[in-house]
């Protein structure tokens, strides 16, 4: 498995790009991949109020906000922001560090 390191100047990969390289690096057909990854989203929106857990590479949780103070930027007038539930993912540190080296 020696996939070559993206560089900051390469493009991101799209959904087809990604499916072809996992087709080629599992053997799988690029159909039974593009299902694979349907499903583990779909897994990980019906999951994401308990938490879910992609191991690697980081948590998929519900948390909410309380309400605060905001301010307009087109007129700087005080505006009253109310509370809500956001999803928000939370990077693992094997995948911080594999992206950036810890320093010593």
């Amino acid at each position: 498995m020696a996939m070559k390191k993206a560089k900051a100047t390469d493009k991101p990969l799209t959904k087809a790009a990604t499916v072809t390289i996992l087709a080629e690096e599992t053997g799988l057909t690029k159909k039974d991949v593009t299902n694979f990854l349907d499903v583990l989203a779909q897994l990980a929106y019906t999951q994401a109020p308990a938490g879910f857990t992609l191991p690697g590479l980081g948590k998929l949780k519900l948390v909410q906000r309380a309400a605060r103070m905001g301010r307009n930027p087109a007129t700087g007038e005080a505006i009253k922001i109310p509370a809500k539930k956001v999803l928000k993912f939370t990077i693992a540190k094997a995948a911080k560090d594999a992206v950036t080296p810890p320093k010593k």
